[in-house]
């Protein structure tokens, strides 16, 4: 009798005991993650305005350009100020084997960097790669234009010419291809590498044939990005490359015409024609950058390592 009132005391007792209050908190976290989410997406739309004025200014200001055949065909030989008519071959041209040149240089030695850092890279001398890597990430453009001006002018006393503005620019573009690299090259599983050691191979060859082929989309996808970053600098090109209006394709001639001098060119120009060329070159540029930074994230959702 004793065992079942003890029993049915300690039923009542459990029933009493309640839990703590959790409302108070609960909704507190509720509110603050609200908050968080509209202050995300106020600076998204904040810093979505400019980007949307930009594109809307410069298609609608530059877009009849780029809807004449002439705009993609010709040059601005012989065309005036006040003349309209020419096109932007000649800079079209000129941008792009810039950059090609550019990304020649630029992604074996960025590509390498990364390697060593990655699969070699111990003690000071790998610490001092990777501090000047950054040190080079933060350089701005025109910082790097005025080096290449004292060394390739100044000290060897050559010309002014488009090579050198692809000099500048490979400056520009290896610390992004070395940190892209380097961050998919450390996506690689490390069974993967101790599999062909117990393999035999040697690790140079275990790093060609499978450390790099895991990251290949990876590595295009840095490449790419970079490329469309260093293709719409403007202070290499007013500093080391004379323009022309005329279809150049010889770095070492002295002038060569590209998008972002012929905008500089035409911008002093306050007559329309004029006017209009700068916009369709404005629009012509970021239509480049925007179809290689497209090209670029379509490459990256093949970049994940399996």
């Amino acid at each position: 009798m004793s065992t079942v009132t003890h029993v049915g005391e300690e039923s009542t007792r459990a029933k009493a005991v309640t839990l703590p209050d959790m409302g108070g908190k609960s909704s507190g976290r509720a509110i603050k993650d609200q908050a968080a989410r509209i202050v995300m997406w106020s600076a998204f739309v904040i810093a979505c305005v400019p980007l949307v004025w930009i594109l809307v200014s410069t298609l609608l200001k530059g877009g009849h350009m780029l809807a004449s055949v002439d705009w993609w065909t010709l040059s601005q030989n012989g065309i005036t100020a006040r003349r309209e008519g020419g096109g932007a071959a000649h800079a079209i041209q000129g941008t792009l084997i810039q950059g090609a040149v550019t990304a020649l240089m630029s992604v074996p030695i960025g590509v390498l960097t990364a390697i060593y850092l990655v699969e070699y890279g111990r003690g000071r001398f790998a610490k001092a790669v990777s501090f000047m890597v950054d040190i080079l990430t933060g350089v701005p453009s025109i910082v790097a234009a005025l080096f290449i001006y004292a060394l390739w002018v100044t000290t060897f006393g050559f010309q002014r010419v488009p090579f050198a503005v692809t000099l500048a620019l490979v400056l520009l573009m290896i610390p992004t291809i070395v940190r892209s690299t380097e961050e998919m090259l450390k996506l690689v599983p490390n069974e993967l590498r101790e599999a062909s050691y117990a393999l035999g191979v040697p690790k140079w060859k275990t790093i060609v044939s499978i450390v790099l082929p895991t990251a290949f989309s990876g590595i295009v996808t840095g490449v790419l990005l970079g490329l469309a970053r260093v293709m719409g600098e403007t202070a290499p090109l007013i500093i080391l490359g004379p323009y022309t209006k005329s279809m150049a394709s010889n770095l070492f001639d002295g002038l060569m015409g590209t998008l972002p001098t012929m905008i500089n060119q035409d911008r002093t120009e306050a007559l329309q024609p004029a006017v209009d060329r700068v916009w369709g070159a404005a629009l012509t540029l970021i239509l480049i950058v925007f179809v290689l930074n497209l090209l670029g994230r379509f490459l990256g959702r093949f970049s994940k390592v399996s």
